[in-house]
């Protein structure tokens, strides 16, 4: 793409390869063009052939540019652009134009980092934030993730293990969430003690079933080699040569986290999630995730990432959801 300014105005041309063909850089009923032009409204963007060109803000016009350069190289990954792909493209090209964020990282590298492949599905991160994640986990031993609903903390988490145990960097995975109800009491639910604490497994089986054959599992968990169990059964244990996720560590008190942390074994890896605004625990008990990143700021090899409303990837109205209760719990004091 060249690109010839004049004072506040500047154009641009863009020149797809003739391999790529046009549908893959404009989307199916052009979808995705229709996304980068309501991004940048001030722009004109034309389609002639395989020439694109932009006639607007300089500024505009080289992020414009930037934006096609980085959907090309991940198309030429094999890997086809979406529209959600897009907005976050330029989300993260426009955080680093405004420096509302240290990104050294650019959209292609988020978007082509794969962490696990399985039945034909890629599993990798969608954001900036999800990226840094899954990079802390790779180099920290104990990694806290923490956001709201819906920013895949728990999910790339699962998908980091999976891929460990894979790679024999470790022998079993071990999954795990405090068995605190939201609005239930156990005693209330039918059944064994093991098919009243289930429910609150069903999300740790659940993303397992995308990841590895589901006939594979439950020989895995026979075996000893995934272990899904509620938190209390962690106490007394040494974890070693473990992947170990603590789930919805919200819920956590601040014994039950100290616990939890004590049972690092050598060649471990821990991770935690949890989302600090949801907490179900009964009213005046501290929440043991909002209490350890006082004790454990600064101290070697624990690493906190904080994922934001903008990590959410799930439907786009999750977003705001999170982004409004926010604003009323700010306005409410709490």
């Amino acid at each position: 793409m060249t690109q010839t300014p004049t004072h506040a105005q500047a154009s641009a041309q863009f020149t797809v390869p003739a391999k790529h063909p046009m549908v893959m850089v404009l989307g199916s009923g052009d979808a995705l063009l229709r996304v980068i032009e309501k991004a940048f409204p001030a722009t004109d963007i034309h389609v002639r052939g395989n020439e694109i060109s932009a006639v607007g803000d300089a500024r505009e016009v080289a992020l414009v540019q930037r934006l096609f350069d980085e959907m090309m190289l991940v198309l030429r990954t094999g890997q086809p652009m979406t529209e959600d792909a897009v907005e976050r493209s330029i989300a993260m090209l426009r955080a680093a134009e405004d420096g509302s964020g240290a990104v050294s990282e650019t959209p292609a590298e988020v978007l082509t980092q794969n962490i696990l492949s399985n039945r034909g599905r890629t599993i990798r991160p969608k954001t900036l934030n999800q990226k840094r994640y899954v990079d802390a986990i790779d180099q920290h031993t104990i990694v806290f993730g923490i956001g709201p609903a819906g920013t895949g903390k728990t999910y790339l988490a699962m998908a980091k293990a999976v891929q460990a145990l894979q790679a024999k960097q470790v022998n079993r995975i071990i999954l795990t969430r405090p068995a605190v109800e939201a609005g239930e009491r156990l005693g209330f639910l039918p059944g064994t003690l093991y098919e009243k604490i289930d429910p609150y497994l069903r999300p740790l089986y659940d993303a397992l079933h995308d990841m590895l054959d589901p006939d594979s599992i439950p020989r895995l968990m026979a075996a000893g080699t995934i272990e899904v169990a509620p938190l209390a059964y962690m106490r007394g244990r040494t974890l070693n040569d473990a992947f170990i996720i603590l789930d919805e560590a919200q819920n956590t008190n601040p014994e039950q986290m100290k616990m939890f942390l004590t049972r690092l074994g050598f060649d471990s890896k821990i991770v935690i999630t949890g989302d600090v605004t949801q907490v179900d625990l009964p009213g005046g008990t501290k929440s043991g995730l909002r209490q350890v990143r006082e004790i454990l700021d600064g101290v070697d090899d624990v690493h906190f990432s904080l994922l934001t409303s903008q990590d959410v990837v799930r439907h786009k109205l999750v977003g705001r959801i999170v982004d409004a209760y926010e604003k009323y719990d700010s306005r409410n004091g709490r």
